[in-house]
C-alpha cells in the first residue's frame, strides 16, 4: 500500500502518545472520543446556520483496511531521536503489529448527509485508547473538508432555486482531496460533477463544455467563432453547450450559436445551452436569452460560470427578477432554464477554508471497568467538550420542525417539561409537553468489529437525507446571511456533570 494512503497517514504526535500509553499499560484501555465542531462556518459577509455531514462513507471504508503491516512497521523503525536512537521500542512496533487496526473500535455517528449543528458530537468513537487516539487525525482529515463543502453546496443549491447546478472546482481543489471535495458538493446539493474519476466511481455522468482554447486556436489557424462551434456541435450534436464568451457575448457567441443551433435542429437535433463565464452575467443572461428567444431556442439552457458562490447566485437571480420583465422576458421561466458552474468557490469553501471539527477524550475506563467522563479546561468556554457517555436526540417543535439538538446522559430520558442548557453560557430555557411533536436519536452505530454497519448508502440515499433535513429546519436557520441560532442544548443531568467536573478538575 502507497505510505500516504496508509495508517501512516496521522500526526507524529498520535504515534507518540500511542507508545506512552502502551509503555504505561494503558494501550488497550477502553476510551471514549466525541468528534465535533465548534462553530459554523463564516464566510466573512455571511454566515452558515447548519453543516452537512459528508465524508463518514469513505472514511468507514478506510478504516476496514487500514493496519500496521510489514511496510508501516519498517518505516517507523528507522525513524530516530536527536540521541541517534529508535524513536520506537521494538516491543512497541511488535505490539502494533499484532493490535495495529481498528478491528476493536466502535463508532457511532449522525448519518452521512444529515444535517448536523456545532457542539452536537458527529460522531462518538469507543475502542482501545491508543489505536482511538492514532484514529484522531485520519478521521478528522476525512470528515472535515467534505463536510465543509457539502455545507457550501448546500448553500449554494439553495440559492440557486432548485437550478441544475454543477460542480467545477478539480482545477482549484487540493489535489486528490478535490474528489473529497467533489463528492462532499453532490451530497451537499450540486448534481454533477466535472471529475471524470469521481463521476464514474459513483454512477454520475460528468458533465462539461468546450474550452475557450478551441475558438481560439480555430481563429489562430484563420477560421472563426462559427467555424469552431461547428465542430464542435459535429462531434456532440446531441449535448451541444457552446462557450459564447471568447470574443463577445452579444455581438458574437449568441448570433454565432444561433447559426450552429439553427444547423443542429435541422438535422434533427436539440440544442443543449450556451456557457458564459465572465462578464456581468445577470446582464448578459437577460441580452442571451432575448436573442436566443427570438430565434425559436427558448427551452436552450443558460449556464453561468466564473467564481460564484451562494450569493453572487441569489444577486444574479435577484436582478433577474427585477429586470426581465423590462425586456419582455418571463423572469420565473428564464429561472428555470439556468445552470450553475461553481468551481474555485466551492472547492475551496471561499471565505471559510477549513471546518474547525475537532476530536476530543470525554471518558476512559478505570481498573474497576467504570467509565470516568474526561473534560479539557480551556480560558475559553466554547473549548471545553461535553464529557461523558451521551446519547444525541434532536427535537421537533409543534410546526414539525427542529427546534434543538439536545446532548443527553446515556440512557435518560427526555421527558417534558424539559430543561435545557447551553453547552458554555449560563442560559437555559424550557420545553413544555405541547412545544414537542417529535424525539429522534441521531447516533447510529457505524463501524463495529472492523466493518462499516452503514449499509453503504448510495448518493441518491444521502442527498435525500439531506433534503429531509433541511425541510425540517427552520427557514431562520438556513437563511443566507445572518441566520438564526440553532439550539444544541444539554440536559439539566448532562449539565450538572459538565459543572461538576469544572470545579473537581480545577480545584487540583
Amino acid at each position: 500500500m502507497n505510505l500516504r494512503d496508509s495508517i501512516l497517514g496521522t500526526d507524529q504526535y498520535q504515534l507518540a502518545m500511542a507508545q506512552l500509553y502502551w509503555k504505561e499499560g494503558l494501550a488497550d484501555r477502553p476510551a471514549q472520543f466525541d468528534y465535533f465542531f465548534r462553530s459554523y462556518p463564516d464566510y466573512g459577509t455571511h454566515q452558515a446556520g447548519y453543516c452537512v455531514s459528508a465524508g463518514l462513507g469513505w472514511l468507514l471504508e478506510w478504516m476496514e483496511s487500514a493496519r500496521f503491516g510489514d511496510g508501516e512497521i519498517e518505516a517507523l523503525s528507522q525513524q530516530m531521536s536527536a540521541a541517534g536512537r529508535p524513536r520506537f521500542d521494538r516491543n512497541f512496533l511488535d505490539w502494533l503489529r499484532d493490535n495495529g487496526d481498528f478491528s476493536a473500535v466502535e463508532v457511532r455517528a449522525v448519518l452521512e448527509g444529515r444535517v448536523v449543528h456545532a457542539n452536537a458530537p458527529v460522531a462518538v468513537v469507543t475502542g482501545p485508547l491508543a489505536m482511538c487516539q492514532i484514529l484522531e487525525t485520519p478521521f478528522l482529515n476525512r470528515l472535515n473538508y467534505p463536510t465543509l463543502i457539502a455545507t457550501k453546496a448546500a448553500r449554494v443549491a439553495e440559492a440557486s432555486r432548485d437550478s441544475t447546478v454543477l460542480e467545477f472546482g478539480m482545477r482549484r481543489g487540493p489535489e486528490t482531496g478535490a474528489h473529497a471535495g467533489g463528492f462532499g458538493a453532490l451530497v451537499g446539493g450540486a448534481d454533477f460533477t466535472s471529475n471524470v474519476a469521481l463521476s464514474h466511481a459513483i454512477g454520475l455522468d460528468p458533465k462539461g463544455t468546450h474550452a475557450h482554447s478551441l475558438v481560439q486556436a480555430v481563429m489562430a489557424l484563420g477560421g472563426s467563432e462559427e467555424e469552431a462551434f461547428r465542430k464542435f456541435a459535429d462531434i456532440y450534436p446531441d449535448e451541444c453547450v457552446l462557450l459564447v464568451d471568447t470574443i463577445d457575448v452579444v455581438r458574437s457567441g449568441v448570433p454565432n450559436a444561433i447559426k450552429v443551433f439553427e444547423e443542429l435542429r435541422e438535422k434533427g437535433h436539440q440544442p443543449v445551452g450556451i456557457r458564459i463565464d465572465s462578464g456581468d452575467l445577470a446582464y448578459l443572461t437577460i441580452q442571451a436569452a432575448r436573442l436566443l428567444d427570438d430565434a425559436g431556442f427558448e427551452d436552450v439552457a443558460i449556464v453561468l460560470s466564473s467564481d460564484l458562490d451562494e450569493l453572487v447566485i441569489w444577486q444574479i437571480l435577484s436582478q433577474l427578477e427585477a429586470e426581465a420583465g423590462t425586456y419582455g422576458l418571463d423572469s420565473r421561466r428564464l429561472i428555470a432554464r439556468m445552470t450553475f458552474g461553481v468551481g474555485t468557490r466551492l472547492i475551496s469553501s471561499h471565505g471559510a477554508p477549513a471546518l474547525g471539527g475537532v476530536y476530543k477524550l470525554v471518558a476512559i475506563r478505570d481498573e474497576h471497568d467504570e467509565w470516568r467522563p474526561a473534560i479539557k479546561l480551556s480560558e475559553t468556554a466554547e473549548k471545553m467538550p461535553i464529557p461523558g457517555e451521551k446519547d444525541l436526540v434532536r427535537i421537533y417543535d409543534d410546526r414539525g420542525l427542529s427546534t434543538a439538538d439536545v446532548v443527553a446522559r446515556a440512557g435518560e430520558s427526555l421527558d417534558p417539561p424539559l430543561q435545557l442548557f447551553h453547552p458554555h453560557r449560563d442560559l437555559e430555557r424550557t420545553l413544555a409537553g405541547g412545544e414537542i411533536s417529535e424525539t429522534e436519536p441521531l447516533l447510529t452505530e457505524v463501524f463495529s468489529d472492523g466493518k462499516r454497519k452503514d449499509g453503504s448508502p448510495d448518493l441518491q440515499t444521502l442527498r435525500e437525507r439531506r433534503r429531509h433535513d433541511l425541510d425540517r429546519l427552520d427557514p431562520g436557520v438556513r437563511r443566507l446571511v445572518n441566520p438564526h441560532i440553532y439550539h444544541v442544548s444539554l440536559t439539566r443531568s448532562m449539565k450538572e456533570l459538565q459543572l461538576d467536573l469544572i470545579t473537581r478538575f480545577r480545584a487540583r
